[in-house]
């Protein structure tokens, strides 16, 4: 497996006066990423109507770029190793603005279709290449304040770019989201092209440690919780939209207040999560899904009323606002000596099973119906916190006195 490595010394991208307009640029490429990526979320009813499809089939917009982004997260670094990263973000800019626009003028559901794989693509190269350049663009003492600004951008497209783009969907039409995403993607590329330095390729290194990381214990253990909680969350979330209109009966316009709930309470589980994770990452991994299974085996009965809803919707954002940090946290302990190989793991497995999650609740919807979808989505979300929990166990676990942190990568 070969992978870009972002180190390479690059005095003239490292200028404190220039490097913090990049960082903002490709700071706000990432929401545009991010924002198009799940907006569907929020209009899935309105473009399942739109084109007479099920909630299950339309929920394919938001498997396909999943599968696309873990593909994509290797194979585009690899094939454009030689590229200047600059010249390759602005491409990866120019292709999600062809995306969004497809998908605002799509005649028909498979050009909206066509359109998501255009999405995953660019989510994959698009983060491999962006999320490590930090370190290129500004001094060695910004480089941490650089990189967690670059990443706020993910819990910032959930608080708000998908309430604004389902608010702007509601009112104009799902079409009209769309076509304004085509055009912030296109003003970000302005912006990468004129703010960004010219970025030369640093060298292309041979991880062997990927195969490895796979078959160390401490891996084996991210990786089954991180699938089990992102599982049980897609597999949920991808129709809550569809929950709130037919079993708690919000109306159309209110979803977005819905989902603006949910969105703060993620932003401050991520930065909860943040403090925790340094000192009980399995504990707090634990918490995140215990967090995700109370609500949504709650929603069939407490989430019929609007109150009952917006409450356990908070509970759900807190949990999920969490998961991402406390994922990542565990594979990079996995793998100390090999930060850029933990971070294609962790990105590969995420977006693969955000697809996987979201395909099986469109199945298990179109088979069943909506209550059922969220409480096996809750029952998953069990699992994984009594996993993830019985290794937090003080007596057992790796927060024990004295214990062995399996994230530790084994060496044989």
């Amino acid at each position: 497996m070969l992978t870009t490595s972002s180190s390479a010394p690059d005095t003239t991208a490292r200028s404190a006066r220039a490097g913090w307009p990049a960082v903002l640029s490709v700071t706000t490429g990432i929401f545009a990423i991010v924002t198009t990526e799940i907006l569907p979320i929020g209009l899935l009813t309105s473009i399942g109507a739109g084109f007479t499809v099920s909630d299950g089939t339309a929920g394919l917009m938001m498997t396909m770029p999943g599968y696309l982004a873990a593909v994509s997260a290797p194979t585009v670094t690899v094939v454009t190793a030689r590229i200047d990263r600059r010249a390759m973000l602005c491409a990866l800019m120019f292709l999600l603005a062809a995306a969004n626009f497809i998908a605002a003028a799509a005649p028909a559901y498979w050009a909206l279709l066509v359109s998501r794989v255009l999405v995953g693509v660019v989510i994959g190269g698009f983060w491999s290449i962006g999320a490590g350049l930090a370190g290129r663009l500004v001094p060695a003492r910004s480089v941490r304040r650089a990189t967690a600004v670059i990443f706020s951008a993910v819990p910032l497209g959930s608080v708000l770019g998908v309430p604004m783009g389902t608010l702007i969907g509601n009112l104009g039409g799902w079409r009209v989201s769309f076509m304004i995403l085509g055009l912030l993607s296109v003003a970000v590329l302005i912006a990468l092209a004129v703010l960004v330095p010219p970025l030369p390729a640093g060298h292309v290194t041979r991880l062997d440690v990927l195969g490895g990381m796979v078959r160390a214990r401490g891996t084996q253990l991210a990786l089954a919780a991180t699938v089990l909680v992102v599982l049980a969350h897609f597999a949920t979330y991808t129709y809550v939209a569809p929950f709130l209109e037919r079993v708690t009966h919000v109306s159309s316009g209110s979803i977005t207040m819905f989902l603006l709930a949910y969105g703060v309470a993620g932003v401050a589980g991520n930065f909860l999560a943040g403090t925790a994770v340094a000192r009980h990452p399995h504990a707090a991994f634990a918490a995140a899904g215990s967090l995700i299974a109370v609500a949504t085996l709650a929603l069939p009965l407490l989430g019929r009323s609007e109150p009952g809803a917006v409450a356990l919707l908070i509970v759900w954002g807190a949990g999920y606002g969490a998961v991402p940090v406390c994922s990542q946290t565990w594979f990079a302990r996995a793998a100390p000596h090999a930060p850029e190989a933990a971070s294609v793991l962790f990105t590969a497995s995420f977006q693969a099973t955000l697809s996987t999650g979201a395909l099986l609740g469109g199945i298990v919807l179109d088979a069943t119906s909506l209550p059922t979808v969220m409480t096996l989505g809750g029952a998953t979300a069990v699992c994984m916190a009594l996993i993830t929990s019985w290794r937090a166990y003080p007596g057992r676990g790796p927060d024990a006195p004295g214990a062995v942190d399996p994230a530790r990568p084994v060496r044989g």
